[in-house]
């Protein structure tokens, strides 16, 4: 199996699956098809695929229902929208419902590579926790969607790296030796005021205050821990694939 990316293509017509599938696997992807919304269904819950292309119009269940489903399954799959007919309605619902896109048959090869390539990462992602073991999670889940990851135990040791490069997205503990997250995302804002970051904490009350001026401050988001892994990963692309399309 090759370690680039699991990918599924759903589309009722056999010839289109084949055809997708084969050119997907000479970009050293693993592709398998479904020919129903119901039967990918069933393939999510057999196993986790890091990129879903849907149609949208399928006898039975629609895309987006299928959709809908496997979002449910698999939060943290991306799932693309295939369609060749006219459907804002239905096309406006999965884009609310969290789609990560929409390709218009015929398929443009090239676009659709392209946004696999998006998803399967390309970011920078800086995690800064004082627990080690979080540390080695976030990196263990994010280097294996194709992420770079970097990590620091202080808020100290934080800004170094800051001043060594720009990260696309900023994973903060609230609570750190020394300088606190809240503090840390400030520091790092002065010296990347592109900075995006995402704060972290495991006392949702005791850090409650602390919480609401980060994201008053425009932080992106808070996380609580125990981690819902498929929320980190839904996050990363959510930013990065903003910051892509404001070209910062």
């Amino acid at each position: 199996m090759n370690d680039k990316g699991n990918i599924l293509v759903v589309d009722d017509d056999a010839g289109m699956c084949e055809t997708l599938c084969d050119i997907i696997e000479e970009e050293g992807y693993r592709a398998v098809s479904a020919l129903s919304g119901e039967k990918a269904i069933g393939r999510v819950q057999e196993e986790p695929f890091d990129v879903v292309l849907m149609d949208v119009k399928m006898p039975g269940m629609d895309g987006v229902e299928a959709f809908k489903q496997i979002k449910r399954i698999r939060p943290e799959a991306a799932v693309i929208m295939m369609t060749g007919y006219t459907v804002p309605e239905l096309i406006q619902e999965a884009l609310q419902e969290g789609a990560y896109g929409v390709v218009y048959k015929p398929l443009d090869v090239e676009k659709v590579l392209t946004l696999i390539q998006d998803i399967r990462g390309g970011g920078l992602i800086l995690v800064v926790d004082d627990d080690p073991h979080t540390c080695i999670t976030f990196k263990d889940i994010l280097e294996a969607k194709g992420y770079e990851v970097a990590t620091a135990l202080s808020g100290e040791e934080a800004l170094e790296i800051a001043r060594q490069g720009a990260h696309d997205v900023i994973f903060v503990d609230m609570k750190l030796p020394a300088i606190n997250g809240l503090e840390t995302y400030l520091a790092i804002r002065d010296i990347d005021p592109q900075a995006v970051a995402v704060m972290m904490t495991a006392y949702r009350q005791e850090m409650g205050g602390l919480v609401e001026e980060a994201l008053s401050k425009d932080a992106y988001a808070c996380l609580y821990k125990p981690f819902d892994v498929g929320e980190v990963i839904r996050l990363v692309r959510e930013i990065c694939r903003r910051k892509r399309a404001s070209g910062v």
